[in-house]
């Protein structure tokens, strides 16, 4: 039976194995043909960032993964407004060109049309 799955990534890109497993478990729910989507909201916003210098700190770049959520058929992927704005950060400095941008109302109805939620 097929699931709606929200996947809610509130962490940075770096530092810890948290944004990581965000996108593993939704590329393994997609596999799986569930129903993923994807918000990135607080710090989350900040792996959505393009020109990511990621070899400076000895990391994997995962901007690329990410891009890649659509080809897997997660599509609907979402980014927390308020958030994007508390950390100054615009569209034109996202890796995805077609992100739906939701206020903390759409967020609160977009939790409520899942049939789980997984925050990471």
């Amino acid at each position: 039976m097929k699931k709606k799955i929200l996947i809610i990534s509130r962490h940075a890109p770096y530092g810890n194995s948290i944004a990581r497993e965000a996108i593993d478990i939704a590329l393994a729910g997609a596999v799986y043909d569930q129903d993923i989507s994807y918000l990135f909201m607080d710090d989350g916003v900040f792996q959505l960032l393009k020109n990511q210098q990621s070899q400076k700190i000895d990391q994997k770049n995962i901007s690329a993964t990410l891009k890649a959520l659509p080809i897997y058929g997660v599509e609907n992927i979402y980014a927390h407004e308020e958030s994007l704005n508390e950390r100054g950060i615009t569209v034109d400095e996202l890796i995805f060109d077609n992100l739906r941008l939701l206020n903390s109302k759409n967020v609160a109805a977009l939790l409520n049309e899942q049939d789980q939620l997984m925050s990471f």
